[in-house]
């Protein structure tokens, strides 16, 4: 049974003449080659331009949404503490993918350390999941505040928005620890080459001349405990959201109620909707290009990052206002 990991990569579609050319007796080599978008060399300068656009786009929305809520009072509230993980969690996976990308892309820099090659693999895995842990704590805090909004600040409260971060951290901290530990333990003794432009766990531990089901099992339960738990869970919320909702006396105030969440299910979508596609490719697509896998790959991973703060920042009030209030001043 074969892993699709978590956070997508290509590793499985390798050819075979790909990963059986430039055979060497070496086990455990110091350096991968990362190939960027196989068969697209020629086009890296081109390709390179919108990935740079969009990784300009996160870095900017992200850091804006943290100084505006560090700047505003009224925005000092759980919903917001946890936008500002999510701001910190989409800079920290969208830093560890793209600069090695672009330095591909600009200077055919291709050779990655083992040693860098594994922080990055355990980077990537580990704030994908936190990524999904966030959106949970986000939905549990929707659930609070319109089924018990009374009760919503003495529910979550700033030490339990904390003791929650700390959980989400953990929990997808401990998931991908072993990611790097069962990467090393294989010998690799085909190729050293991985035919994407960063490193995932599926993608070297394919290169392994080993039986890597351990590795497979394992991301498989990663798979489940990630995107399959969380998403029962938001599942779970939103039912009962949606009674309360259904349950209000007039349209406006269930429109109006409703209006609150519209931040969070866009940014879900735009989480696991791309995830669905890929593993439908996965299983389908057999027929699809490997660069056009590579390239939705690319997009797919950058793609929470740069819509996140763009989602909070245009459905959310009192950001957009604050945004606007400060847009004027300067104006002025």
């Amino acid at each position: 049974m074969q892993e699709r990991p978590f956070c997508f990569s290509i590793g499985h579609l390798l050819p075979y003449s790909m990963s059986d050319s430039n055979t060497t007796d070496f086990s455990n080599p110091s350096t991968f080659i990362l190939l960027g978008i196989p068969g697209l060399e020629a086009a890296h300068v081109w390709i390179s331009i919108p990935f740079c656009t969009m990784y300009t786009i996160a870095i900017l929305g992200n850091f804006t949404i943290l100084f505006i809520v560090k700047m505003e009072p009224s925005l000092h509230g759980p919903m917001y503490y946890f936008l500002c993980m999510l701001a910190v969690t989409d800079l920290v996976e969208s830093t560890s993918i793209v600069p090695k990308m672009l330095s591909i892309f600009w200077f055919n820099s291709r050779e990655i350390d083992f040693s860098s090659c594994l922080t990055q693999l355990y980077f990537i895995h580990c704030f994908s999941a936190m990524e999904s842990g966030i959106f949970v704590a986000m939905a549990l805090d929707r659930y609070v505040a319109i089924c018990n909004p009374l009760r919503h600040s003495t529910i979550l409260t700033n030490s339990i928005v904390a003791k929650i971060g700390l959980a989400m951290m953990l929990r997808s901290g401990l998931l991908a620890l072993p990611y790097p530990f069962l990467v090393r333990q294989w010998p690799y003794c085909r190729t050293n080459v991985i035919p994407q432009p960063y490193c995932a766990h599926i993608a070297v531990v394919k290169l392994a001349c080993a039986d890597i089901r351990v590795s497979s099992y394992y991301g498989l339960f990663v798979l489940f405990c990630v995107l399959g738990l969380d998403a029962i869970f938001i599942a779970l919320s939103y039912s009962q959201i949606l009674r309360a909702i259904f349950s209000l006396p007039t349209k406006d105030a269930r429109i109006k109620t409703f209006g609150t969440c519209i931040s969070h299910l866009c940014a879900i979508l735009a989480f696991y909707i791309p995830s669905l596609f890929f593993s439908l490719m996965y299983r389908f697509g057999q027929n699809v290009p490997l660069h056009f896998h590579v390239l939705i790959a690319n997009v797919y991973l950058l793609m929470p990052p740069v819509l996140n703060p763009i989602i909070y920042g245009v459905r959310t009030k009192q950001i957009r206002d604050k945004l606007l209030r400060l847009f004027t001043h300067k104006g002025t």
